[in-house]
């Protein structure tokens, strides 16, 4: 019994420069594995910008264009990882993060880390779970 991965894509979202996908679904399975984005404009491929506001809107304007290509929504993540270069946009992140979101919230992690691909200041996975 193997199971088939379904590859989720969308050009909404910046293209996967690696060995990786944008989401991965088992097929015939309702969960979906984001991978993490950071705040590339897919048209363009480059940072929105060195503003951290504008990263964290653009990132999650990246997670929702995946939710979206996967067939749900934002609201369909149940477990949100949250990565940042400085714990101290903590609270400009949760406003940001509820204009994508309404309750009951996912599951979510925040941490801060050394650095990012590109020079990332935030990044965002996640896992979905697609209605029936």
């Amino acid at each position: 019994f193997t199971m088939k991965k379904h590859i989720i894509s969308t050009n909404k979202a910046p293209a996967a420069v690696g060995t990786y996908s944008q989401a991965v679904a088992l097929t015939g399975g309702t969960t979906v594995y984001l991978s993490g984005q950071i705040p590339l404009v897919a048209e363009t491929m480059e940072m929105v910008s060195d503003d951290f506001e504008a990263q964290a809107v653009q990132v999650f304007e990246n997670i929702k264009a995946v939710c979206d290509a996967a067939g749900g929504t934002t609201n369909d993540l149940v477990k949100v990882n949250i990565f940042l270069i400085d714990l101290g946009h903590f609270a400009t992140v949760n406003e940001i993060m509820s204009r994508y979101f309404t309750k009951p919230y996912p599951a979510r992690a925040a941490v801060q880390v050394s650095a990012l691909p590109k020079g990332a200041q935030i990044e965002i996975d996640g896992v979905m779970e697609l209605p029936e």
